[in-house]
């Protein structure tokens, strides 16, 4: 099925769209807090969230694990919903597994779910909401971000998909679960997430060229 055969402009029922960004790492590559880490005056955790707010989703649920209480300091004034996965060291899928179902308990009518991380600096309510109307406006499982010839996160997963994303494994992402399902799933053009903050090099690399003296 192309991406033509997936739209249906007059689709209604899937308008109920949560927020999940995943923010509980411990950035051991990077050797400092990128959910703390200042880009162009905002810590990134905040340009995230300030995103996701300005996007047509409600709620929005914040994922926090490693130094919580610091990274919630950075968004506490924000309208969101924070929760702390206390075993975020287990792995992405942890984090992953827990942000879904306590969406699934807590917001139980909603019928898709937008996931995304914190270190793509270049996210922004357009791209989010070009995600959410397509879902909106589509029957596929998944629409998901494409970049750097493969696709990934932002994306939102259709509430059908929710049992199988909890049943990943700690080490596993979404990613595996859009590898699985890409003959169910619409992408929208997204070069900027193939630039993420894992490592000194990536942060020195955006500020050489991103940021003016």
């Amino acid at each position: 099925m192309d991406n033509a055969e997936k739209i249906n402009p007059t689709a209604k029922g899937r308008s109920l769209i949560t927020t999940l960004i995943l923010a509980a790492g411990a950035s051991t590559r990077l050797g400092q807090s990128k959910q703390l880490l200042d880009l162009n005056g905002l810590p990134l955790l905040r340009k995230s969230v300030q995103a996701a707010i300005a996007s047509e989703t409600a709620p929005v649920v914040v994922l926090l694990g490693h130094q919580a209480e610091q990274h919630h300091q950075v968004i506490n004034d924000l309208a969101v919903d924070v929760f702390v996965h206390n075993q975020w060291n287990e792995g992405m899928g942890s984090s992953l597994k827990a942000g879904i179902g306590y969406i699934s308990k807590k917001y139980s009518t909603t019928h898709g779910i937008l996931v995304m991380v914190c270190d793509q600096p270049f996210i922004t309510s357009t791209h989010l909401n070009a995600l959410i109307r397509l879902f909106k406006q589509s029957e596929a499982s998944i629409i998901a971000s494409s970049y750097a010839n493969t696709f990934g996160v932002p994306a939102v997963f259709d509430q059908s998909l929710f049992q199988e994303l909890l049943g990943l494994d700690d080490e596993q992402g979404a990613k595996k679960i859009i590898e699985r399902h890409g003959n169910n799933l619409v992408s929208i053009d997204f070069p900027e997430g193939e630039t993420d903050i894992d490592t000194p090099e990536d942060v020195m690399r955006y500020r050489n060229e991103h940021e003016k003296n």
